[in-house]
């Protein structure tokens, strides 16, 4: 599974953020290794420096092999807990689109 990081021009893409997200991903999409190809991180912070609470967005696409990309976007306050809540969504979507490929 290849995981990409991409951040925008207000989230600074440093190799330490990216090693960490990396980790957390393979971590908790792990057992889904087999059927993803491929990993799209997208992190921004859509307010810039200004703080205005959940401003903070990450949208994770997974690439499936014989499926149809999945994509799910989380808002927070922090992009670590941005990162946490999509990839506990896409966990879920997931689930059910191979639960949906297995019931054919």
């Amino acid at each position: 599974m290849l995981i990409q990081i991409n951040t925008d021009k207000n989230i600074e893409g440093s190799e330490g953020l990216i090693v960490h997200f990396s980790e957390v991903l393979k971590d908790t999409l792990g057992r889904f290794d087999e059927q993803i190809t491929r990993v799209e991180v997208h992190l921004s912070d859509e307010n810039g420096s200004k703080e205005a609470g959940d401003d903070k967005k990450a949208m994770i696409e997974a690439r499936l092999r014989g499926l149809n990309p999945i994509a799910v976007t989380s808002h927070a306050d922090t992009i670590h807990k941005a990162v946490k809540a999509a990839s506990e969504k896409l966990v879920h979507s997931l689930e059910k689109a191979i639960g949906h490929q297995r019931a054919y």
